[in-house]
């Protein structure tokens, strides 16, 4: 392992991290598991890889292939914790971000967000599975603050097929809901897109949002760029309306050809979106309509 320069060292302890969270394991739990001491992992995550049979023994008890810890083509994710966590490691670094995630880019959301999830999310899942919401929740806020320190440059594009949607249904984590807990959901979705809207009219500095009419790709994705290096990140997983933390494979690569055909959809998507004023007056006569249609009822 020698020909591995310190970088990718450090890339590789970030993916077996994450890849432990995803787990639900905790550092003294696997250090345990595969005969190491607790000192060992904590240095094997930093970065500080001596011995390729001790990575061996880690792919194996995570479940994961040695190349994807490597970093050596695709890297396969089968879990919404270890995804998320993978994202944030990679936003630690960004100096851009370009995103499209449905139905909103959850770095410029609101606190009041963050509280919908917590209880939306746990409702998705079956009373064995609740730890595993408890895990993403603490990785996103993580992430939020992460990008509210450091404000590396952002570009999202917001789909307004997926916004009339998240108004018009506001967010449920599983069918039968009680009618005033679901109105108060639609509230709640309501003045998160009026945050986005004053984000349209008021932007944030190194922040830039566009409002596409066009129809978006089935799955989310991620490109972000730290030091000349792009990396992409493909999601399954869903937040908001219906959201999906249970069932996937997400990956992330930083192959050329992976990085060129997305960076093209996403250029593409740009030039056709609305933004600023214009942006914000759509946004506004989404909302409009959701109200009227949620009074009718």
């Amino acid at each position: 392992m020698a020909d591995i320069d310190k970088a990718s060292f450090r890339d590789i302890g970030a993916r077996l991290r994450a890849h432990r969270i995803g787990r639900g394991l905790g550092p003294e739990e696997l250090a345990t598991r595969i005969g190491i001491s607790r000192a060992a992992l904590y240095r094997a995550e930093k970065g500080e890889i001596t011995k390729i049979e001790t990575l061996a023994s880690i792919s194996r008890e995570l479940n994961v292939s040695l190349p994807s810890l490597l970093g050596v083509g695709i890297e396969y994710i089968p879990n919404a914790a270890a995804f998320f966590e993978r994202m944030r490691q990679l936003e630690e670094e960004a100096e851009q971000i370009i995103g499209l995630f449905s139905p909103i880019s959850y770095l410029v959301t609101t606190r009041e967000y963050d509280e919908i999830l917590r209880a939306v999310l746990p409702e998705s899942l079956s009373p064995e599975r609740q730890a595993e919401a408890g895990r993403i929740l603490d990785i996103l806020a993580a992430r939020k603050r992460s990008f509210s320190r450091r404000k590396p440059m952002l570009a999202s594009i917001i789909s307004a097929t997926d916004i009339e949607r998240f108004l018009r249904h506001g967010v449920e984590g599983r069918a039968g809901l009680a009618p005033d807990v679901l109105a108060g959901r639609r509230r709640a979705v309501v003045g998160e897109v009026r945050h986005i809207i004053g984000l349209l009219r008021n932007p944030d500095i190194g922040v830039q949002l566009g409002v596409s009419p066009e129809p978006f790709p089935s799955t989310s994705f991620q490109i972000t760029r730290a030091g000349g290096t792009a990396t992409l990140t493909v999601s399954p997983f869903r937040l908001g309306h219906d959201p999906n933390i249970s069932l996937g494979v997400g990956f992330v690569t930083s192959a050329p050809e992976a990085i060129e055909l997305h960076d093209g959809i996403a250029r593409a998507l740009w030039q056709g979106s609305l933004r600023g004023p214009a942006a914000a007056d759509h946004l506004e006569s989404l909302v409009q309509r959701a109200q009227e249609a949620a009074g009718a009822r």
